[in-house]
């Protein structure tokens, strides 16, 4: 078994040291053109597009720490299973949303979607993927993952999220 190993190991080294070697050797096929200076200096007009529309959704907002307190009974597992980081939760930038806001419950958001959440503050606004689910008694609200040593608290209304394609 080692033999056959070693023996496709050579063998890529030498395909590689081969196609190095072609390389440097081989002339460009396309023939060479020689362009005046005034095409170099022609700026091509920018189109016109129309800006993109997100569909949004009002909800609530709140934060939540990877407790079993405030989560199930493997705080560190989203609902997706996804593995938190312990020591910088706060870094994934992740979201979990109210059960009637997911695809399995009648919603059109699913694991894995991008949100664009707005409303809360410079800091907390921005893209968000959603990996969790929040416990049934919630309606029309996301909970924003965040570590203990974030420093942030809060309820927040009226936040807008949009969902990015």
């Amino acid at each position: 078994m080692i033999r056959y190993k070693i023996l496709a190991a050579v063998f890529s080294v030498i395909v590689a040291v081969a196609e190095e070697f072609s390389l440097l050797k081989s002339e460009s096929p396309a023939p060479k053109v020689e362009v005046e200076n005034e095409e170099w200096l022609s700026i091509p007009e920018p189109a016109t597009t129309t800006p993109l529309v997100l569909p949004t959704h009002k909800v609530s907002a709140s934060v939540y720490h990877p407790e079993p307190h405030q989560t199930d009974s493997t705080p560190f597992i989203t609902a997706d299973g996804s593995r938190i980081n312990r020591r910088n939760p706060g870094k994934h930038r992740w979201v979990a949303v109210s059960r009637d806001l997911h695809a399995r419950w009648g919603g059109d958001i699913e694991f894995g979607d991008s949100l664009w959440v707005s409303g809360i503050s410079d800091e907390m606004d921005g893209i968000y993927i959603v990996r969790d689910v929040m416990n049934r008694r919630f309606r029309n609200q996301v909970d924003i993952l965040v570590g203990r040593r974030d420093n942030v608290m809060g309820l927040w209304k009226n936040v807008s999220i949009a969902k990015v394609d």
